[in-house]
This record gives structure tokens, C-alpha cells and sequence, in this order.
């Protein structure tokens, strides 16, 4: 099959002829905004887009104000914030306050508290590895980070010689993608708590468009040479880094890159 090939001002005059509705381009921006906590930038936005949100902005705040607490380590608050936000949160999901828990734990063994945590998880973390079996692999994985010196608040040097360092599968405990991990679990939760849906919808349009143009472009069956969107950086700036613990957008995201397919 013969390859097509669109310059890119056929190919900008096709994307102009394809109608679309600026409503609904806003409501994805406002849905972006308000799902990954910018309450700052969903203001403003509303006012100029002219556009009201469906939820009320300052359950946003409430959201990442609880997100910052898992952040910094402070997990209890985070939970006794969530009890006040809506109790049944925890109560109806037991898996994600064993996460919630298990990020306590985490929590104190990097504080060098090795007494208190083996107290924590006897008395909190061992009653529901017996009630719920499929955890304890995660439970004994959290307590293998004891035998292992760990230089955060334990005192002992980063990289002595005689240190005895952890696996990368039980290090990886102690990044900070265990807690954006948790973090993001817990804000799923409270979204659907509040009849909200967990995945904003543009990142999912634009990777739908990404795979659209594999299936137009050269390696795909249409096979047709055009200008590619790179949509790799705009994909980056779905993961909540790009603002603070307020919600505050601290950039905005990367400007789409025309490359040739």
C-alpha cells in the first residue's frame, strides 16, 4: 500500500474543518483542574471561560490539604481530616485504609522509631493481615525494611561500606512515589465519595488522539506521512507536580511540539 502524504497545510486545513464546540473544550480544562486540585486556576478560569464548576471549589481545598498531609508524612492527619470529611470514606473501604495505615508504618520506620513501629503494626497492621489475607505479602514487605539500615533517622551514614541497603522492590517504600501512590488512592476515594469521577478526562482524550495518529500515521495501517503532535510532556503534567500543597499552578502545561510523522 502506497504511503499518503498531507503537508502541513493540508493537514492544518482538515483539523480546522472539524467543528468544535469551545464549551465543551472548557468544561475539560475546568474538569482537568478541578479533579487534580488547582483550586486557584479553577477560579480564574470559571470567571474567564465564564464558566460555573460543578462542585464546590473549596471541597478542592479540603482534598489537597489532605493530599499535603500524606506528602509530608503526616498520615494521621490525613486520615483524621478524611473522618471529618466523610467517616464512611474509611469505613467502607478497608483496602485503602490498610494503604493508609501501611504509610504510617513506613512513617516511622524512616524516623528510626523501630519500637513504636513494631508496636503499630502488631496492634494495627497484624489484625487485618488476618482478616485480610491477600495483604500480608504488602505487610511483610513493609517489615523487611527492619532489616535493613536505612540512613533516614536512623542514624547511620548514606553509603557506609558496612551498610546493608535494601532491594530496590523494598526501597522503593520509601520513595516518594509510595506516597504520591497513597495519596493519589486516597483522593480517587474522595472524589467518588462526592459523585465525582477519579480520572480527569483530557489526559484520556489526548492519549486517545496519540493512538489515533499511530493508527493514521506511517508504522500504522493508514499509513500517511503528516505533522505529529508530541504529546509527551503534556501527558507529564497530568501527575499533580505542577502545583503546591494549595493547589496553586506553579507553571502550566508544556506547549504541544509539531513534529514531522
Amino acid at each position: 500500500m502506497a504511503k499518503k502524504q498531507l503537508t502541513e497545510a493540508e493537514w492544518e486545513r482538515k483539523l480546522n474543518e472539524v467543528a468544535v464546540n469551545k464549551d465543551d473544550l472548557n468544561r475539560l480544562v475546568m474538569d482537568y483542574l478541578v479533579i487534580e486540585g488547582y483550586k486557584d486556576a479553577a477560579q480564574r478560569f470559571s470567571v474567564e471561560a465564564g464558566l460555573s464548576p460543578q462542585v464546590d471549589l473549596d471541597s478542592i481545598q479540603n482534598r489537597m490539604t489532605i493530599r499535603s498531609a500524606i506528602q509530608r508524612g503526616d498520615v494521621e492527619d490525613a486520615i483524621g481530616r478524611v473522618n471529618e470529611l466523610d467517616p464512611e470514606i474509611l469505613d467502607t473501604n478497608p483496602l485503602l485504609f490498610f494503604h493508609l495505615q501501611q504509610q504510617r508504618l513506613i512513617e516511622l520506620i524512616r524516623s528510626g522509631n523501630i519500637l513504636s513501629a513494631l508496636q503499630f503494626a502488631t496492634e494495627e497492621l497484624a489484625p487485618r493481615g488476618e482478616e485480610f489475607p491477600e495483604l500480608l505479602p504488602e505487610l511483610e514487605k513493609t517489615m523487611a525494611l527492619l532489616a535493613f539500615d536505612l540512613p533516614l533517622g536512623s542514624g547511620s551514614a548514606p553509603g557506609a561500606s558496612t551498610a546493608l541497603e535494601p532491594p530496590p522492590h523494598i526501597a522503593e517504600l520509601l520513595s516518594v512515589s509510595q506516597k504520591l501512590k497513597t495519596a493519589g488512592e486516597l483522593n480517587a476515594a474522595i472524589l467518588a465519595s462526592q459523585s465525582q469521577s477519579a480520572d480527569p478526562k483530557l489526559p484520556q482524550m489526548l492519549r486517545l488522539m496519540s493512538y489515533g495518529e499511530d493508527l493514521l500515521g506511517n508504522t500504522g495501517p493508514g499509513k500517511t506521512h503528516f505533522p505529529k503532535l508530541s504529546l509527551l510532556q503534556v501527558l507529564r503534567g497530568s501527575n499533580g507536580d505542577v502545583g503546591d500543597e494549595n493547589g496553586d499552578v506553579k507553571g502550566r502545561i508544556p506547549e504541544v511540539l509539531v513534529q514531522e510523522e
